[in-house]
């Protein structure tokens, strides 16, 4: 049984406020009655799946930012949006559609999760899951930031829960440093690991200390801090709470459910309204004349197709490519059309591919143990570093690496992180983090024949001008 949420509070939160998205676009967290919620423990159950939600409304958005952005996927629609070209050709403009949705999306998470921090300060409900609430809500909140951060650069900093548009106007909306809020991050994720720390959680769905402590040792790897994301991610690894499973095209078919891999997911689940997952609609391609992937002849969008240089990445033998990319299409009259495209997160079997049961993983014990590699080289212990890549590769089906340097295993690390980690959203960020965007994928246009380039600060995405135009105070990054 799937373990999206504990039972009692699907009915709770089914009940009172329809579902979670509709609870979303309801009214605002400060206009709900106090006098009639924000009392009990099962309140807070309900009230906690917020944040989780505007995740979840983040995920395809940032797939967009992260990998449409990179030599990992290109556009196949006859008919693409502007929003998509701009993304695959990285010329992104203010107006951009997905800019606008992570920006939302990982707001509305800070801001959810600060009401709850607020609510919770004077709530009588029993510590344990008090404690347990506020390490949620501070998980999120440091992964909304962490997203925003490395997407924009300074950002506003709000910590706090609004009760009335006058409270927003009083506060200070202009954008921070990226230290700042850098150092906002690093204590919502340490408070998150220290408050979960021993409790059991209802599933991979819901933050965890483990989670906390990966992610904070992501944030210390991107700042270059390595002795203290040594420690971290050494602690994860130590805990013995993960391991690599057995069958990677397992981690991402419809019952991928809280897998001893996963550190955290975001959930997905069929039948309810709004809740499925509709991967299959950005990456699987439309051929017309009865394509046949789907029951029913169903049609994709061929949004966020591999590109024929993200395919010919993989070594021979690698057991990753086909459990994440496909080059053959069956039509219902037994022929196949040649053309490349995405396997993860979709279910080849569903009755309907908008409304599908597979999580996506947002961490998981792979970018653990090659993130630790990763810290390892780049502190002189080459030869140890590649021992970790090798648990990857051997669950791959590939042979050990070894004897390589310092320089040859950053670009093994480079590339096993790319085969490992497509469609993840991981890509646009592991190439700005090791200084390697401009000359990676500027590298891969001209290869492609493609004229355009990325410039320096393009490494930076634009404001949404929408939240400039009401927002005055915030100011366009360099170059937009």
């Amino acid at each position: 049984m799937r373990t999206k949420i504990l039972n009692s509070t699907i009915a709770f939160f089914t009940i009172i406020f329809s579902s979670c998205s509709d609870f979303l676009n309801l009214q605002p967290d400060y206009l709900i009655n106090e006098e009639s919620f924000y009392k009990t423990t099962i309140d807070f159950e309900a009230s906690v799946i917020g944040p989780y939600a505007s995740l979840q409304e983040a995920t395809y958005a940032l797939l967009a930012l992260t990998e449409l952005t990179t030599d990992n996927l290109t556009v196949t629609l006859q008919s693409p949006g502007v929003s998509e070209l701009e993304c695959d050709e990285v010329r992104l403009s203010s107006n951009n559609d997905y800019i606008h949705s992570i920006w939302n999306a990982c707001y509305g998470a800070i801001s959810r999760s600060n009401n709850l921090l607020g609510r919770l300060e004077g709530a009588s409900i029993p510590d344990q899951k008090k404690n347990q609430y506020r390490g949620e809500a501070y998980f999120v909140r440091g992964y909304a930031y962490f997203i925003l951060v490395r997407l924009f650069g300074p950002v506003q900093l709000v910590d706090k829960a609004f009760r009335s548009p006058n409270e927003i106007a009083a506060s200070d909306m202009s954008r921070k440093p990226v230290n700042e809020i850098y150092e906002f991050i690093i204590q919502d994720l340490e408070q998150a690991g220290d408050l979960l720390q021993g409790l059991t959680m209802p599933g991979k769905g819901r933050a965890s200390s483990g989670a906390a402590k990966a992610l904070l040792g992501k944030v210390y790897l991107t700042q270059k801090e390595y002795e203290k994301a040594d420690t971290v991610l050494k602690s994860v690894i130590d805990s013995g709470q993960y391991s690599l499973v057995n069958n990677y095209a397992g981690l991402f078919d419809k019952q991928n459910d809280d897998l001893p891999e996963s550190l955290f997911e975001i959930k997905y689940l069929s039948g309810n309204v709004g809740e499925g997952n509709s991967f299959a609609l950005h990456f699987v391609p439309t051929v017309y004349g009865g394509m046949a992937l789907f029951p029913g002849n169903q049609l994709g969008g061929g949004r966020l197709s591999p590109t024929t240089d993200m395919a010919n990445a993989y070594e021979n033998g690698d057991v990753r490519k086909d459990a994440s990319v496909s080059d053959s299409v069956p039509m219902s009259d037994g022929s196949t059309v040649r053309m490349l495209y995405g396997k993860k997160f979709v279910d080849f079997t569903a009755s309907n591919i908008a409304d599908m049961n597979n999580n996506f993983t947002v961490l998981r014990y792979a970018d653990v143990l090659l993130m630790y590699a990763e810290v390892l080289n780049e502190t002189g212990k080459t030869a140890d570093a590649q021992s970790y890549i090798n648990l990857v590769r051997a669950r791959a089906g590939l042979t050990a690496i070894s004897g390589l340097s310092k320089m040859q295993v950053a670009l093994a690390l480079e590339k096993e992180r790319r085969v490992e980690f497509l469609y993840e959203g991981h890509r646009w960020f592991d190439l700005v983090r090791t200084g390697r965007a401009l000359s990676v994928l500027n590298a891969y246009f001209a290869a492609s024949g493609l004229s355009y380039s990325v410039e320096d600060y393009e490494t930076l995405m634009p404001i949404p001008q929408r939240e400039i135009d009401i927002n005055p105070a915030l100011e366009q990054n360099p170059g937009y």
